[in-house]
């Protein structure tokens, strides 16, 4: 146990042992159950349009408020279009193969054995990135089906966008 640390570090260090436990039930889920999450997933953001459009508007007026230029503001925005391209990205991850236990690079050592690397989940992957939230969606599905569990870190512009994108995939992954 970590005494004599901040809040904020306390708090990151929790959420660092929660994703490592996480990671051990994404590096055994099979590739049809990663497949059933990010399928889920889609469905989710897709009938769930309205309730993410409304906390992206949410975003979008505080961040016009604050000045922010018309380019942010389109980064940050999440349209039907958009939220079509994110559907559609899951559709797309979910037809890639299951890169985990591929086994490459087969070698033969003089002695007769066999060598070859394994493709294996990294464990917890840590992602920061600006306001753009549909990057939540892309980061955490790419994640899923390499078998890892991941930590994202959106801009602060985008937090109620991405606190919804982040319930959705909770549900998913249930």
């Amino acid at each position: 146990m970590i005494t004599n640390v901040s809040p904020t570090r306390q708090q990151m260090i929790a959420l660092g042992q929660q994703a490592r436990i996480a990671s051990r039930a994404m590096a055994t889920a099979d590739a049809a159950q990663k497949n059933r999450a990010l399928e889920t997933l889609a469905k989710l953001i897709d009938a769930s349009r309205a309730a993410v459009r409304a906390a992206n508007s949410s975003d979008i007026d505080r961040a016009t408020k604050a000045g922010q230029d018309p380019a942010f503001i389109d980064r940050l925005t999440l349209s039907d279009k958009a939220i079509n391209t994110m559907v559609d990205g899951i559709s797309q991850i979910v037809a890639l193969e299951d890169p985990i236990g591929k086994i490459g690079e087969m070698t033969k050592r003089p002695s007769g054995i066999a060598l070859g690397k394994m493709r294996v989940p990294l464990g917890v992957i840590g992602i920061i990135y600006e306001s753009r939230p549909n990057v939540t969606i892309d980061a955490a599905a790419l994640c899923i089906k390499a078998g890892n569990a991941t930590v994202l870190r959106g801009g602060s512009e985008a937090v109620d966008s991405n606190r919804a994108l982040a319930n959705l995939i909770g549900q998913a992954l249930r």
